[in-house]
């Protein structure tokens, strides 16, 4: 297919650029996949629209203050966005300038931090931070909430809160894992309280997430490469909802690729590494049932998956309903419930 199949209309004023007072305050569309059926509900209703043997799967990564702001000694703003820490003192970064950053050269982040850039690293840098301070105690004591880049405003002291899922634990993505954000304590207690399975995995998304399809034929395209986990725990809660004839139901896009990339055997299996799993209609799902996740860019990556799974006709159709009903887009806006 090409990219130009996934492209929709969306006014700018229904991109969301704050979260709703309260976490599980957005709305929901339901798309019934086999039918085609739209139901304009609210994210609460999401408890009736479960089975009792259905197993739930986060993804329980959770947001670094990823970007940082500095100079180059020589004079030029610099933006760095970390994508991945190797060590103490060494990461690969994105890299945001006026010119190119030459090997060599020294960025400082503040009169206490500083930090040289070694070299490329594909698109991305290689950078070593200075001092005694790791670069976790650098990015703790002046990073900033990496925001996608369609909210247009610099990040607040809320979003510390509200970009980071209420069971976020394992640190290392540079973007939320947003369809987890709707989900309140007082909504994970209820999830339990009817006797809904819930279980995790780690996805560290990357900045790649927000990169665009650059190739019309997406065949072309060659996805980013991020971290997952897949825990032993997961595989025997997914295997016990299997067994009563539940439903595998994946919290996110990004909960979706990690079970499916451990489960490209046929069988899910424990297992960590890094994927470039590209799902794209005509993908074979092994494991996930039931896909609950946010409104995502056109032509992106994101939007290929949902359309994979709901279908891309359906997929469409429902986002131009969506944009019908001033649906919220994106990060901070409403969700969709595919089963």
């Amino acid at each position: 297919m090409k990219k130009s199949d996934f492209t929709y209309f969306l006014p700018e004023e229904l991109i969301a650029q704050y979260p709703l007072k309260a976490r599980d305050a957005s709305r929901l569309l339901y798309l019934e996949k086999d039918t085609g059926a739209l139901q304009d509900r609210q994210f609460t209703d999401l408890i009736d629209l479960l089975n009792t043997n259905d197993v739930l799967v986060f993804n329980d990564t959770k947001v670094m203050p990823a970007r940082l702001f500095g100079h180059k000694v020589s004079g030029g703003k610099v933006e760095i966005l970390i994508e991945r820490i190797i060590d103490h003192h060494h990461a690969i970064a994105h890299i945001k300038a006026n010119k190119t950053p030459k090997e060599n050269t020294r960025v400082q982040l503040s009169p206490a931090y500083s930090c040289t850039v070694l070299g490329r690293a594909g698109d991305l840098f290689q950078l070593v931070f200075h001092g005694e301070e790791t670069v976790w105690q650098i990015l703790t004591a002046i990073g900033h909430t990496p925001l996608p880049h369609y909210i247009n405003r610099a990040d607040e002291e809320t979003d510390l809160d509200r970009y980071q899922t209420v069971f976020a634990k394992q640190m290392g993505a540079v973007a939320a894992p947003t369809a987890g954000l709707h989900f309140s304590e007082s909504m994970m207690a209820k999830l339990q309280a009817h006797g809904i399975a819930t279980a995790f995995v780690t996805l560290h998304v990357g900045g790649g997430t927000f990169q665009p399809v650059r190739v019309e034929d997406i065949a072309e395209h060659t996805m980013h490469n991020e971290y997952y986990c897949v825990p032993d725990a997961t595989v025997a809660a997914v295997k016990q909802a299997q067994a009563k004839k539940g439903r595998v139901v994946a919290i996110g896009t990004t909960a979706v690729r990690a079970l499916e990339s451990a489960a490209a055997g046929g069988e899910l299996q424990a297992c960590f590494g890094d994927t470039r799993l590209f799902i794209t209609p005509g993908y074979p799902f092994q494991c996930v049932d039931a896909v609950f996740t946010n409104f995502h860019l056109p032509e992106s990556t994101l939007l290929m998956l949902v359309s994979a799974f709901a279908g891309h006709t359906q997929t469409l159709s429902a986002y131009r309903h969506a944009v019908e009903q001033r649906y919220r887009f994106f990060s901070y806006g409403d969700a969709m419930f595919i089963a």
